[in-house]
């Protein structure tokens, strides 16, 4: 009986840790390509926007990505050369200057 539930607990620790290792190798390829297929066309307020990530290029990605999470939980990402995307940058900079000092 006792061998039985040595098996067992065997076989649910190697399916376990094949299950984590799957899990580590798809996050990383994940992070191994761009993450903006397109960007957003069209201006928006700075105001709807909740988090602003920028993710520069390498050897992920030949592209420096700008990716802004908006209010309503919804990701786009952001052409960095527009003039719009620009400003909405500085507004940024100029917010987290503040809340630093």
């Amino acid at each position: 009986m006792s061998s039985k539930l040595l098996v067992v607990f065997l076989a649910v620790f190697l399916v376990s840790a094949a299950l984590n290792e799957a899990a580590v190798v798809f996050r990383s390829a994940s992070e191994l390509r761009c993450q903006c297929i397109k960007t957003h066309p069209t201006p928006f307020h700075p105001k709807i926007i909740k988090e602003l990530r920028v993710i520069d290029s390498g050897p992920h990605c030949s592209n420096t990505e700008i990716i802004v999470t908006l209010q309503d939980n919804r990701d786009l990402c952001l052409n960095p050369h527009e003039k719009w995307v620009q400003r909405i940058l500085q507004v940024f900079l100029k917010r987290a200057e503040k809340t630093s000092k």
